[in-house]
Formats: C-alpha cells, sequence, structure tokens
C-alpha cells in the first residue's frame, strides 16, 4: 500500500471539508467506515450500521468542555459511495447539532479518494470547528490506511 495523504482542506464559517487519498479499494474504506470495530480502531468506539434511521454513539474519554460522547443517527447510506449522518453532542453549554458526510470514489491508482464534509457549525460554535478541524485534518488517512494493511482482509 502506498502512503495514504490528504489532497485538501478547508474550513470555511460552517463546514469541515477534507480530502484524502487512501491506498485501498472503496469496499474495504467503506467498512473501515461503517464496521463498528474497524471504526473503532481508527476513530471511536461506537454501535454503528449503515442503515437510514439507525441511531448510534460514539464515546470517548471525556475532556474538558466535551462529555465524550456523541450522538448520531444515520440519515443516508448509499454503499460504498455515501454515508451521512448527524453528530450531536458536546457540553451543555455548547451543544452541537451538525452533519458528517462521507463520499467514496474509486481513484485512478485503485485506491479510494475519501471526501469528508462535517457541517452545520453555528458561529457559536466555533471552538468546536476549530478543534474538530484539526482533528479531522490530523491522521485519518494514515490510520485508516494503516488499520487497512494490518491483516484487514475483505473476508474478516
Amino acid at each position: 500500500m502506498t502512503e495514504a495523504a490528504n489532497e485538501t482542506a478547508t474550513t470555511k464559517a460552517d463546514t469541515i471539508e477534507v480530502v484524502y487519498f487512501i491506498a485501498a479499494p472503496p469496499a474495504q474504506v467503506w467498512r473501515a467506515l461503517t464496521d463498528p470495530k474497524l471504526l473503532a480502531a481508527w476513530l471511536m468506539e461506537n454501535d454503528i450500521r449503515a442503515e437510514v434511521g439507525h441511531r448510534f454513539t460514539f464515546r470517548a474519554k471525556p475532556m474538558p468542555g466535551w462529555d465524550g460522547i456523541v450522538q448520531c443517527e444515520v440519515l443516508e447510506v448509499d454503499e460504498p459511495h455515501l454515508l451521512r449522518y448527524s453528530w450531536r453532542g458536546g457540553s451543555e453549554e455548547h451543544r452541537l447539532d451538525t452533519i458528517v458526510t462521507w463520499q467514496l470514489r474509486p481513484a485512478e491508482d485503485g485506491g479510494t479518494r475519501l471526501r469528508l464534509e462535517h457541517s452545520g457549525f453555528r458561529p457559536q460554535d466555533a471552538f468546536a470547528l476549530e478543534g474538530l478541524a484539526r482533528g479531522w485534518r490530523g491522521k485519518i488517512a494514515e490510520r485508516i490506511s494503516e488499520l487497512l494493511s494490518e491483516g484487514f482482509r475483505e473476508n474478516d
């Protein structure tokens, strides 16, 4: 597998957009986004199911200003091309109500062009927008690529 890389990363007033290139086919990347164990390995513990209407929860270690819980609901599924879910969490004083969209497209080299859009931030969400933008721009592609290269098989 070749090294993962970010193509672009932008933040508008209400949206984070990042495009990653991952040296694995879309079907494998889809599993990394929708299989609870695989998703937990690179993001957070969860109980996701890629079914419209399914409510699930991300759980992480709490930190100041965040209880470590994100409540989500799957809004749209087009396997293995599109996954969209709500992202609600934060502290009582800074409650987020946003949308995460993952779009997967085959790349010319056989890998995947993975586009993340996290939208719906309000002006009062600036602190969360900044923190999440840093996280989404971080080592996401690297983490997914490592997961997919470390013994992940289509039949696992």
